[in-house]
């Protein structure tokens, strides 16, 4: 097994990683910027896109995406996938040079103790859709993640496109995913990680909430930016602040 990449560009190498139900093509408006400074490997997350499916496990996926990815490179995810480079900088620590972290947290559902998240009930209803209308719920979960924007409707229409792009979703890679945002849990080992972190989260989030990234960055001593009129897709909304903020140090 072995998970699909596309690489662009010359330099030190930076990883790519998506969201939930989409691709890496959702970074195509972004990497012709970046591959001016950096080889950037953006991958296909298990089930997604050209990725085979594999477990439910955010461990798993991170140790599918080291597979491909170049030892010494900066991992730059987003959402989901920020979660699954979370995951990899514990595993596999000293090969992995930075984190770049756009609308990640370390748990994606609410606890008593983390209320910067969603509410169990809504992620369940999500996945109890998924079963009778992916489609639906994929359309549903885009739309969360450009709500409140400024540019939403920009974004929601560039997600739209991409989501299709490389043929018609797994349901059984969506479901995984899923089932990784209900269970996941890091908050309890992030003091582990010693690399260099920068966070960023859109002002007006409304699936990872800008409390949630300002409490990851401050737990991993990383620098945190939260952008205003930004929703769950910053890289859309505000590309060229988005660039800077990637490769600026």
């Amino acid at each position: 097994m072995k998970l699909h990449t596309t690489t662009t560009g010359s330099g030190s190498p930076l990883v790519l990683l998506h969201g939930w139900g989409l691709h890496a093509g959702v970074w195509n408006e972004t990497i012709p910027t970046l591959a001016q400074h950096h080889r950037c490997i953006a991958i296909d997350l298990p089930g997604h896109g050209e990725s085979p499916v594999i477990e439910d496990d955010v461990h798993a996926w991170a140790e599918a995406c080291r597979a491909v990815a170049p030892k010494g490179a900066v991992w730059l995810g987003w959402s989901l996938g920020g979660m699954v480079a979370l995951a990899a900088a514990l595993q596999f620590r000293g090969e992995i040079a930075a984190l770049r972290l756009v609308s990640t947290t370390p748990r994606f559902v609410t606890a008593p103790d983390w209320p910067h998240a969603m509410a169990p009930e809504t992620l369940a209803k999500f996945a109890a859709e998924l079963k009778s209308d992916w489609r639906g719920t994929v359309e549903d979960f885009l739309v969360l993640q450009t709500l409140g924007a400024a540019t939403g409707r920009a974004a929601l229409r560039t997600l739209r496109h991409e989501v299709f792009a490389r043929g018609t979703p797994d349901p059984a890679g969506l479901a995984a995913g899923l089932r990784i945002l209900e269970n996941i849990d890091l908050r309890s080992r992030l003091s582990e990680i010693d690399i260099p972190v920068k966070v960023m989260s859109g002002e007006r989030d409304r699936l990872t909430p800008p409390a949630a990234g300002r409490a990851l960055a401050d737990t991993l001593n990383g620098e945190f930016k939260s952008v205003p009129r930004a929703a769950h897709a910053p890289f859309l909304s505000e590309p060229a602040l988005f660039a800077d903020w990637v490769l600026n140090s």
